[in-house]
This record gives structure tokens, sequence and C-alpha cells, in this order.
């Protein structure tokens, strides 16, 4: 399915001074456009909005047949016809030609200058041809590397870009052929290359290939000509008797095919790599991969292959990796690292686009709604005409490609509008005459020649491209121009402003509440990114404009998801969060307004405000929207509610108005653990002890502990990064440590705290620093060995309390609050304290040792020490090693103090 949308793409026009009608034309880098007529070639300079302007002119050697430009190189290249015999030629260094009288060299590949000579080619347009066997039938420039494809009958040629260097100062570009790609039973009547990547098409088939820069084996290595793939019978098991048979008796027709991947390797089609280059170079490829074959049917109505099936416009387009939301990097033809790679072709009436790195799928189906001519990929848009029509569909290469850059792109924190989104047509203008089109920057030239009795009808109505008011459309009249055609420059307007008249647009389906303004939300959003990939093109500025955009078209696909009740409400989190909109700026958005006396909260609202609530943010919202929050949860998610006032985000509720919802929850079913802990906590802050002490008397001491396991922030809060005890947790220090101690153990032994953040909370709880180890952590260590944790923990607890026990009774400094357990307590409890030694029993009962605290300690310290620490040292000291003395010294010193 396509959308339509009377969008406006395009901004202005203006018109190609060229003298004679245009046979052949193509653009590209920035601002290069050239256009061949008989036997010349006239580049134009082509700035901004301004008219193109003549920039030099130059003859060729016959005919152009085809014509293609190089921004790697700088190049233009050009399939040549002159008594019925074809040339392959490039123009290298064009901009220096002056006038059309200037001098040229013309060069053969490969020809190593003479120094006499280079000097004067520094400032010479040069020609170096390019002779080949066969007859070249179609051409390709890598948009990376500038390296040339060169097709022919059942073979492809490649030539490598070099420089040849004259000096330091100085080089000059050439090429060497290094590699050619036999392949069988095609014949290319377009291809297409980039990075390694090679398509080929004929009037029915495509197939997408990648070179291989690996050798699978030493085989392989040997520069002769080797073959990649193992040809199977051709046409499915028809024989080449049955196929001479064909001109004669009658049609065979194959069968449409389709082969993604490895299986692709089936289609019959045997490739074989020959490498031509230099013996002492590298070879640079060596094998093959097939990536992608398709086979379209002819029209059996005909004898004639019709032109209403014939294959047009392939096309492999680039998309790079540019880390546009992480970076301000941008990227050069040197530093360009390909990210993704799709490939388009067409046929008259459906246009077939895939994505063909890593993974080979195709991502969209294109139909036309009239018999197309031919196609244009960009980035951001296909361009197709017709006869009379210019359409612009959107492309999902920016969505496939951000997968690829980033594969969690899909969750809670990222999200980006999913590949199989129907496309749409943004605008069908009209043209008369339209016979060919390309592509470069933001520019779309088109050819157009209409028949000779619609001439008088556009002389009466030039030139009426755009209708659109306020768009300030500049039409400029060409100096000299033949009747009946034209060749337009069609300026495509910033991404920026078309996507602002998305954005409006999108405006008229806010009342319905519909799935189209998803869509139409989701394709403004598609192009903003689609412009930040393609670094290159952006002017000074755009990219702060476009990432300004970029956060705006996530808060209205937010607004959406939040709003709509559908499958995938739970968007709505993702794409808030990469909006930077804070959490008071969303509920700022919500409208409160109530229908019918009831309020309705849709899923996506409530799961963005459940997850914004939990993940702890630093932010605090004001009592008003708290008291919102609040009455959006009674009314959508009751049960939520403890866990919603829990939240440091809610700080600033009324304990009044958070009271009062919690009393109604009593008989709705929720858990009556968690409602009491809240209420308990909320009586506190409220000043109503008498409150607070009723609530906690309630339930139990294992089912509070169980409730603060449920809730862990009625204990513990993060602000800013930091442990944060509340005020609850102050509360129980004082009157209930126990409790305290018992909840924090819980919260460790089901992973909601860890050992460290454990520790931090005590004492910021107790008010020490971090050298002061306080009662109530002691408390907390011992009742970790009392719990039998993992023995990964033991070790470091066995040390953490030695080293207190021994402190305390060095210093004779007794704990700062009455512990929770005696000695006789952990050795009953607990297998890691044992027996009192006789010795020890002794040296406490003496009147020097009458101090409670200190016979409690060192009764502590001796199944800790002496049954667990002791042991381990003196095996330490036994196996010697590097730490050897400071074991001995260890014992030593601790021999002295039990002295």
């Amino acid at each position: 399915m396509v959308h339509l949308y009377n969008l406006h793409p395009f901004g202005s026009q203006q018109v190609v001074p060229c003298k004679l009608e245009p046979e052949r034309f193509c653009g590209g880098g920035r601002d290069a456009l050239f256009v061949a007529a008989g036997c010349k070639v006239e580049a134009f300079a082509v700035a901004g909005q301004e008219l193109c302007q003549p920039r030099c002119a130059f003859s060729t050697l016959g005919r152009v047949l085809r014509l293609a430009y190089s921004e790697a190189g700088d190049y233009l290249v050009a399939i040549e016809e002159k008594n019925k015999a074809t040339f392959l030629r490039a123009y290298v260094n064009w901009r220096s030609k002056r006038t059309e009288g200037s001098r040229v060299c013309i060069r053969m590949v490969g020809q190593n200058v003479e120094a006499p000579f280079s000097e004067t080619l520094r400032d010479q347009m040069s020609i170096v041809e390019m002779p080949l066997s066969e007859a070249p039938l179609c051409i390709a420039c890598c948009p990376v590397k500038g390296d040339l494809l060169v097709g022919c009958t059942n073979k492809l040629v490649l030539f490598s870009l070099k420089y040849q260097i004259i000096n330091e100062d100085f080089s000059i570009l050439d090429f060497e052929r290094s590699l050619i790609i036999h392949i069988h039973n095609i014949t290319p009547v377009e291809i297409s290359f980039c990075v390694g990547y090679v398509a080929v098409m004929s009037d029915l088939e495509v197939l997408v290939l990648k070179l291989e820069s690996d050798p699978k084996d030493e085989e392989s290595v040997n520069p002769h000509s080797h073959e990649t793939s193992k040809p199977v019978k051709w046409a499915e098991g028809i024989s080449n008797e049955t196929l001479q048979l064909e001109s004669d008796d009658f049609v065979i027709c194959q069968k449409p095919m389709e082969l993604l991947g490895e299986k692709s390797e089936q289609s019959g089609v045997s490739v074989t790599l020959e490498s031509t280059g230099l013996a002492d170079e590298k070879i640079k490829y060596f094998h093959v991969q097939h990536l992608l074959y398709r086979r379209f049917a002819p029209d059996v109505s005909s004898y004639v292959l019709s032109d209403d099936i014939k294959l047009h416009s392939l096309q492999l387009l680039p998309i790079y990796q540019t880390g546009f939301l992480t970076s301000d990097r941008k990227n050069s033809s040197q530093e360009k690292e390909l990210q993704s790679l799709f490939c388009f072709f067409s046929l008259p009436h459906v246009g077939y686009l895939y994505m063909v790195v890593k993974s080979v799928e195709l991502m969209s189906v294109y139909q036309y709604p009239e018999k197309s001519q031919q196609a244009v990929l960009t980035p951001q848009f296909l361009h197709v005409i017709t006869s009379n029509n210019l359409q612009c569909f959107t492309v999902r290469c920016s969505a496939a490609a951000a997968r690829e850059e980033d594969p969690y792109v899909d969750t809670t924190l990222k999200a980006c509008p999913p590949v199989s989104m129907d496309v749409c047509a943004l605008r069908i203008q009209l043209f008369i005459g339209l016979k060919a089109i390309c592509h470069f920057k933001n520019h779309v030239v088109l050819l157009t020649k209409a028949d000779p009795e619609a001439i008088p009808e556009r002389r009466e109505s030039p030139k009426r491209l755009l209708s659109r008011t306020g768009t300030g459309i500049k039409l400029k009249t060409p100096p000299v121009a033949e009747a009946g055609w034209n060749l337009y420059i069609v300026n495509t307007i910033s991404p920026v402003q078309l996507y602002k008249e998305m954005i409006d647009y999108s405006n008229t389906y806010k009342t319905a509440k519909t799935q189209g303004c998803i869509h139409l939300l989701s394709e403004a959003h598609l192009l903003v990114r689609a412009a930040l990939m393609d670094a290159s093109q952006l002017e000074p500025g755009e990219r702060a404009e476009l990432l300004e955009a970029f956060k705006e078209s996530c808060g209205h696909l937010g607004d959406c998801y939040s709003r709509l009740d559908t499958q995938h409400s739970h968007l709505a989190l993702p794409y808030y969060k990469m909006s930077g909109l804070s959490m008071a700026e969303v509920l700022a958005r919500v409208d409160w307004a109530v229908e019918d006396g009831s309020q309705k909260y849709e899923r996506g609202l409530i799961f963005y405000i459940n997850h914004s609530l939990y993940e702890n943010l630093d932010e605090e919202l004001s009592e008003e929207l708290a008291a919102k929050v609040v009455q959006m949860f009674h009314v959508a998610e009751p049960k939520q509610l403890p866990h919603v006032l829990c939240s440091p985000s809610m700080k600033n509720i009324n304990p009044l108005t958070a009271m009062s919802y919690l009393r109604k929850l009593d008989a709705s079913g929720v858990s009556s653990i968690l409602v009491t802990l809240t209420k308990a906590a909320v009586a506190l802050r409220m000043g109503d002890l008498d409150m607070h002490r009723n609530e906690m008397e309630v339930h139990s001491e294992m089912k509070l502990v169980c409730g603060f396991i449920l809730e862990p922030r009625l204990l513990i809060q993060r602000r800013k990064g930091q442990i944060v005890p509340s005020e609850l947790a102050a509360h129980l220090k004082e009157t209930r440590p126990g409790l305290l101690v018992a909840s924090v153990l819980g919260l460790q032994k089901n992973n909601k705290i860890g050992i460290e953040e454990a520790d931090s909370f005590f004492k910021v709880l107790c008010g020490k620093d971090e050298d002061t180890i306080p009662q109530l952590l002691v408390d907390f260590w011992e009742a970790q060995l009392v719990a039998c944790l993992p023995d990964v923990v033991l070790q470091e607890l066995f040390f953490k309390l030695t080293s207190q026990y021994i402190w305390r009774l060095s210093t004779r400094q007794p704990p700062d609050t009455i512990p929770l357990r005696t000695s006789e307590d952990l050795i009953n409890a607990c297998s890691h304290y044992g027996l009192i030694y006789p010795w020890v029993n002794i040296l406490i009962s003496s009147d020097s040792l009458a101090d409670k605290n200190y016979t409690e300690d060192l009764s502590k310290l001796q199944t800790l020490w002496w049954k667990k620490l002791l042991p381990e040292l003196c095996q330490r000291i036994k196996c010697g090693g590097e730490k050897y003395e400071l074991y001995l010294s260890s014992l030593k010193g601790e021999m002295i103090f039990f002295a």
C-alpha cells in the first residue's frame, strides 16, 4: 500500500542553458553537471538556486553513448561511438579547461608521463584512453574509491583508480586494469559498483555480487583466472539444443526466480575472476560471494521483448557510518566507512529496493500509478519519471541503516520507525514530455521533450513546475533555448523545511487519533534521520538545526504513541527519551480535559510515566503535577500507586493527598503489605507517629521485610548517582534497627542492592565518613554471615569483621550503638563462629578485661580469627611467593597483639 501526501519536496527550478539538445547528462560532486550532445560535452557549475553557469566545453571522439562522473578523482568517463566503433575515455583535470580551444593531452591508460611534459599537465585537461578487447556497453564508478567498472558482453572489466607520482608536489590521475569478471549467460545492460559490491542487470535479470579480498586457499592467490562458483544447468534443465530452437520454432520462457544470499549461487550464472594487475602488486580481489539473483518473466504475448517488462534504473546506494547522535565528526571521502548498501532496480510499473549488506532482504516494493521511464534513488527519496509526471517516493534506507549502526535501536532507550512501514508518495508533479532524469546533491535534473503538437501549449504556459503559495520559486529563462525540449534543474527543498511541512500536515490527524498521524510523523522522522546520516551534504549550521528537528520529531512521535491505543504504545518511552523532554514537559503536553465526566489515560502514557518514575530520575515534579500523576494511576493502574508514591520524583506530593488515595486501595486487592508500608512512610512525613506505629504493627517483621523487597525505594533512593536513605529508613534506624538490617539483607539476597551500595547506605545513614565503620554496618556484616551468602563474599566478610574487631580491641573503642547480636547469638546461629577456646574464657574473665564490649569483640574475633583467618595466613606463608614477607609480618603483628 502506498500512502499519498500532497507535499512539496521541490522548491525551485532553473533551466540549463545548453545550446544543443542533450543526449546524455550526469552530475555529481559539489557542483558539476555535464551535458553531452553530438560530439561535444558542456560542463556547468550548479550552485544553490542561482542560474547554473557554463564552465567549459570540450569535444569528444564521437557521439556519447554513456556518461558517468566520479567524485573520487573528479573525472568524467564516457563511452563514445565513431564509425560504428566504440571507445572508452576518461576526462581528467577538466576543471582547468578554460576555453574550448585550450590544449588537451591525450594519453593511453598506464602510460608513464615523461618528466619534460609533467609540468604542462598541471593546468591542462587530459584524456585517458582505455582500450578494450570487446565493445564497452555500460560503465559505473565507485562512489567511495573512484574505481571504474566497465560492462562488456559476458564480462566486466575493473579499472582501479591510482595516481602517478611525478614529484613531491604533483601527481596525475591514472587507471590500471586490475580485474576481469567473467559472467556467463548475462549480457549487461546496466551495472553499478560500490567498494567491492557489483550489480549487473540485463533486460530481465539482476545479479548482485561481492568481491572478497581475503584468499580462501593458496590456489586462489594464483594470478590466473579461477572459477568462483560452479555453474548449474541453465534455465532450470533446458538444454542448449532446445535453446537453439527458440528463434525458429517456439519461444521458451523461464520462470520468475528470486534467490537471496547463498541460494543465489543456484541461479545458473557462473562467475569467474581473472586478475590482470601487475605481477608485483598485491591482488585485490580473490573470490566472489553471491548475494542476490532475481529473474523476471517476459511478456509471452509477443515474440519481441516488450518494453513493458524490461528492467531499468539499476543502482547501488551506499550509506556511511556517521554516529550522528553521538559525534560531530564529518566524514570526508577518505574517512567514509560503509554502513549499509542498498540495491534498487525497476520494472515499468513496479520498483524493488533490497538491502544487501550483512543480510540480504527485500525492503520495499514501489507500485507506480503510471508506466515509469527512469528512476533515481537517494538516501532520502526515490524520484521516478513517467511520460508526464515526476514522482517523489519515500525510502526506508535510513531506518535500515539505523539498525545496522545501532543494534539496540529498538529498546526502551531508543527507537526508529520500522523498515516494513508502508512507503508514500510525497508528490506527483506534472511535467510534459519527460525523457530522462539524474540526481546529485539536492538537484534533480530532468530532460523534457514535448511532442510537436504540444509545443504551442508549452509556449502559452511554460515551465509550470510548482504552483505552491509562498514557496519562492525562481524561474530562469535560458538565454538560448530550442523549441520542444528543455533541461531543467529542480532543487529539492531543505530537509528541515519539508519536515516542518510534514509536521503541519500531521496536525490534521491529531483529533482523529489514527495511524495516519503516526505514519506521517514517522516519515518526517526518517527524513531528518536520513539527512543527518548524509553528513557530507550538510551546510555549516544545518546539522544543529537538523538535530533540533530530530528531537522535536521524537517528541511528536512520543505524543502519538502515548495518546493512541495501539499495540506499539510502549514506544512512547524511547521516543520521549530521545526527544530530551523532561517528565514535567511531557506531562504539560497531556490533555487533562475530562470528557463525559470520566478521564481515560492510554497505555503509552502510563508506560512512559511508570518507567520514568522507576528510573529514579533526578527531576522532582511540582505538587500540582505530582497530584495529576497520582490521579492518573488511581484511574488507570491503581496497583502501581504505592510504587509511584515511592519515587523520588514524587517528593513534592502533598502527604494528605497521597494518604487519601492510599486509603482507597485497602479494598482494591493491592498488596496489603506494600500499602501498609507506604501509608507508614506517608504518616511519618505527616508527623503522625501514632498512625505510623499502628501501620507498622499490622504485619509481622518477616512480612514487612517482604514488603521492602517489593519496593526498595521505601528505604533506599538514588539521587544524582548517590545513595540516599529515606526518611523511613532513618526512623527505623532509631526505632527498629533489626528490621532495617534484615530488610537491607533481603534486598541484597534478591539482587535489589549491591554489596558496596549496602555498605555505603549504612555509612550515609549513620552519618559516618568512608574511614569510619558504624556498628549498624557491623551488624549487617554479621547478618550476612548468618545468612550464609556465597563463598565468594565470605572471605571479604571475614577480613572486614576481623579488622573491625581488632581495631576496636586495640583502641579500646566501644561500638557507637548496642550490637544486635552477642557472641553467643552468633555461635548458636552461624557455623562460621566456632566454640570459644578455654584460654579465651580465662582471658576475658580477668578483672582487667571487665568491659563487656571488649569481651564481646574478643569472643567474636576468636572462631573468625582462629578458625578462619589464622589457618589461611599460615598456609600462605608456607607457600611462599612474592607476598611471603607481607604475610609473615602480619602474623608477627597479630601474635604481639594477643601476647
